[in-house]
């Protein structure tokens, strides 16, 4: 029939020549399907017990799997909606301004950090593992004037050296990292705020590895901007990010002298997208992860269930369970005093005369089980071991505790 063409097919005229030149059509393809792309998408199953992301329970594998609806339906925003209000519950907070940013817990560290600082201005940065780095690092590149405190992995700040700091240093923002994964730390949080209000400063958290598993109370320890991840207790797929803002923030935020250099994470915009800045409509400013927000509304409804002082609660007694094996195993871990160790992410010193990336290797291999070693400045240092959300139960801290020791009678002692 004329007109119509069969699949697979290049139409006539795409190929042929004419006085204008060559009509480019499926004739000028010339890099051909790749062979991986013809073949069905495989992965793995393994036992995610590094310090994320964990495994995802099926009920948030489920919603995360449900037809997507448009990012700007009214029934996403009713979904938008309940996932603000799940993380005021998770955070303890009746903040306004609370949203999920679009992309991981890294996303919500600039954006605060985009938001909050202008190019010129002070900020204190505690360091005591890779996040402090990181934030030291974004906010140089933004032209702040960076100031730092900082001690090895594994060590905390006392509020009076916070203090000191601060009377020195007058930061608009002072940063803190509440559960410093890669050492294995919570840090505490009491006071530090009211310190910070003092001097007229702020105070940024993170929480990514933290939420959920330690006690943390956004508006009853006076923390102006808290995030976290979506990845690890709260056990939904990498890529969502859950921020809130104080209104001592919002001021600041509000009222720059220049906009932000990120448009993407431009609170301005974001605030009407989640429908926090009091306009009857919201507009188009990014497409919203649809898939990533129903699983992560799926987790925080799993944690609202749950309770948060149960879930608090949950993960200090699989740790302690899983502390005492790894003492029984003549394991040291690597953060001696017990009220300093991050519930969700246990780290233990790299056992003498053995290889670490063997024993990770082998256990990988063996056991399909994921730990890891140590992230930036504690490399060489430590293991990282996470039970957390789905994952933290005593059978899966039996499991890595075997796996543990298995690798520890299976591979050679060594120098290296």
């Amino acid at each position: 029939m004329q007109g119509l063409v069969r699949s697979g097919q290049v139409p006539l005229e795409s190929a042929q020549s004419t006085k204008h030149g060559v009509h480019r059509g499926m004739s000028s393809v010339t890099i051909p399907p790749p062979a991986c792309m013809l073949r069905p998408l495989e992965a793995p199953f393994r036992y995610l017990f590094g310090p994320g992301p964990s495994n995802v329970p099926p009920r948030v594998l489920a919603a995360g799997g449900r037809p997507i609806i448009g990012h700007m339906h009214s029934e996403m925003f009713g979904i938008m909606n309940d996932i603000k209000k799940g993380i005021q519950y998770a955070f303890q907070t009746s903040n306004n301004m609370t949203l999920a940013m679009s992309g991981s817990g890294h996303t919500a560290m600039e954006c605060a950090l985009f938001n909050i600082v202008e190019p010129g201005e002070s900020v204190l940065v505690a360091i005591n593992g890779i996040w402090g780095e990181r934030v030291a690092e974004i906010s140089e590149r933004m032209g702040a004037k960076v100031h730092t405190l900082v001690k090895t992995p594994g060590g905390h700040f006392t509020n009076a050296e916070i203090e000191q700091a601060l009377a020195k240093h007058k930061p608009v923002l002072f940063f803190l990292t509440h559960g410093e994964s890669s050492a294995g730390l919570v840090h505490p949080v009491d006071g530090v705020g009211d310190i910070c209000h003092k001097y007229n400063c702020l105070l940024l958290v993170d929480s990514v590895a933290s939420l959920g598993a330690a006690p943390l109370l956004m508006d009853q320890q006076n923390i102006d901007i808290l995030y976290t991840g979506s990845q690890k207790a709260l056990n939904a797929p990498p890529g969502t990010a859950p921020i809130s803002f104080s209104e001592r923030a919002c001021h600041k935020m509000f009222n720059r002298k220049a906009k932000p250099v990120s448009y993407l994470l431009d609170m301005t915009h974001l605030s009407n997208y989640w429908g926090n800045d009091g306009k009857p409509e919201r507009t188009y400013h990014h497409t919203g992860p649809v898939s990533g927000f129903f699983a992560l509304r799926e987790s925080l409804a799993i944690l609202a269930e749950t309770g948060l002082e149960n879930s608090w609660k949950h993960h200090t007694e699989v740790a302690e369970y899983f502390w005492k094996g790894l003492e029984d195993l003549g394991l040291k871990l690597f953060i001696k005093d017990k009220d300093l160790r991050l519930p969700s992410v246990t780290t233990i010193a790299i056992p003498e005369g053995y290889n670490w990336k063997e024993l990770l290797a082998y256990i990988m291999k063996h056991h399909r089980i994921e730990f890891t070693g140590g992230l930036g400045p504690s490399v060489g240092m430590l293991l990282r071991i996470g039970l957390m959300g789905y994952n933290c139960n005593k059978a899966n801290a039996a499991m890595a505790l075997a796996a543990l020791e298995d690798a520890l009678k299976q591979c050679r002692m060594s120098k290296a």
